[in-house]
């Protein structure tokens, strides 16, 4: 399997894995049984890079991803890299769904993250822990001297930030090398794309999470498809209500082309497409199902020359396309 570096050589599959959706999100959780099994067979398959975070659980087992992957991937543990996050926890006082967000990076804070994500994900370290959403109360600085100590003690290798801005990853790379940002990217959500030359110049490595809108260009789904509110996501975002589907049809019909040229999947096409931009983005992807996951690595094989990323490009910045969820509201308290 190839593979592709990250900021201070930090080496990953590809395509990693987001495991969010095995337990929240995405409806209920997954079964445990077939989830370990699926678990093993990515590892077999080739994915060196499972992404989970503290927060990504059930309102029963707040907690639930971080212990599923603690336990599946154990027998592995020496052949991968996972990612975790801390920083976040949600705001459920009105019951309304996707959760607001509320931000929490002090240092005691941190810590105590840190511990609890060791403990469940059991293993001495975390590869690489990435600061989940910037806290205003909290300077970039005091994040990255945390950081700094936690990788100086040998419970993390490597950091990163998720939805950072410019000055704030800047600020904290110059206290301590930051090794990944990660954003939402994919062919409807491309106004990270301005941060680019900012992580040429400094070195810096580029997760794209839901990388496939959601799953909305995998070709899964269409005007009639539907989500339970109380545990989906995708009932609330603007790409999978039923209008949208018709407004989104040139940006189908684009990726179904190249599809067929290139005798691929649309998932492929769209993975391919970020992967032939930047040697250094690495999309994360989830799903529950093998077929899914094959599917997906098998974007690796699929290279679009620098002229043909430019064409398509040109195409979507032309489109008229449709709201993407763009994220859960966060809350500076």
């Amino acid at each position: 399997m190839k593979v592709r570096t990250l900021g201070n050589g930090l080496n990953v599959s590809p395509i990693g894995l987001g495991c969010m959706g095995i337990s929240h999100g995405y409806g209920k959780p997954a079964d445990k049984t077939e989830i370990t099994k699926l678990l093993a067979d990515a590892v077999d398959m080739g994915y060196t890079f499972f992404d989970t975070a503290e927060i990504y659980g059930t309102d029963d087992d707040p907690h639930h991803n971080e212990k599923l992957l603690g336990e599946a991937l154990a027998p592995f543990r020496n052949k991968i890299v996972i990612a975790s996050k801390f920083g976040l926890t949600f705001d459920k006082s009105d019951g309304s769904q996707p959760y607001p967000l509320i931000p929490n990076s002090s240092p005691l804070a941190i810590r105590t993250a840190v511990e609890g994500s060791l403990k469940r994900l059991r293993t001495d370290h975390i590869d690489l822990y990435y600061q989940h959403r910037i806290d205003p109360k909290v300077e970039p600085e005091v994040v990255a001297e945390t950081m700094g100590d936690l990788i100086r003690e040998g419970k993390i290798l490597h950091w990163g930030i998720s939805e950072t801005t410019e000055e704030y990853l800047r600020r904290a790379h110059a206290v301590v090398p930051v090794t990944a940002i990660q954003d939402r990217y994919s062919m409807m959500a491309r106004w990270h794309e301005d941060i680019f030359p900012t992580l040429e110049e400094l070195g810096i490595g580029f997760v794209a999470f839901s990388p496939l809108a959601n799953g909305l260009l995998t070709a899964c789904y269409n005007a009639q498809s539907t989500f339970d509110a109380k545990t989906d996501y995708r009932a609330a975002m603007p790409q999978f209500q039923k209008e949208s589907f018709e407004k989104n049809r040139p940006l189908f019909d684009l990726i179904n082309g190249l599809a067929e040229e290139y005798h691929a999947t649309p998932s492929q096409v769209s993975l391919a497409w970020m992967l032939s931009k930047k040697p250094y983005i690495v999309p994360i992807p989830g799903s529950r199902h093998l077929s899914r996951l094959k599917e997906n690595i098998g974007a690796v094989d699929i290279t679009f020359t620098p002229e043909e990323v430019g064409t398509i490009d040109r195409a979507l910045d032309g489109m008229d396309m449709s709201g993407v969820f763009g994220g859960s509201k966060v809350l500076n308290r």
